[in-house]
């Protein structure tokens, strides 16, 4: 039987999850931390002509555990989810991630670090970064000839 690539990357993405199944399911019994799954924070990213806007989900990240960079056309999230602690805590079920985390994304453009502003509203972290002059459209004046 041929296998196709997309065929073959369907497969490994199933033998993927079925791992990372069974990871979540023994990793308590085995005093281990099971992985995040997928990649985090998920993101979003759009802009409105002037501005890219970024949102990334960071519930239970403290203010002061992020970090926001940026330079030229990449940002980079870092931060870090504190596992809870307590006398007698047993986790019966684990799927958020605890620990550091970084997000490096490769933004369509040029962007002004400067004047870049974040917030952090209900769990969602919300990063204005206004495109950097060099990036914006500039009207071209047509002479006679």
């Amino acid at each position: 039987m041929l296998t196709t690539p997309t065929s073959l990357l369907g497969q490994l993405n199933e033998l993927r999850r079925e791992m990372d199944r069974v990871f979540r399911e023994f990793a308590p019994e085995l005093g281990l931390t099971p992985p995040a799954t997928g990649v985090f924070p998920p993101v979003n990213v759009w802009s409105d002509g002037e501005t890219l806007f970024v949102e990334a989900e960071v519930p239970g990240v403290r203010l002061e555990d992020l970090e926001i960079t940026a330079v030229g056309n990449e940002l980079t999230i870092r931060g870090k989810r504190e596992p809870m602690t307590g006398e007698n805590l047993v986790y019966h079920r684990q799927e958020r991630g605890t620990g550091e985390f970084t997000r490096v994304l490769t933004l369509p453009v040029e962007v002004d670090a400067d004047k870049t502003e974040a917030a952090v509203r209900d769990g969602v972290l919300t990063i204005r970064l206004p495109k950097a002059e060099s990036a914006r459209p500039r009207k071209i004046a047509v002479k006679t000839g």
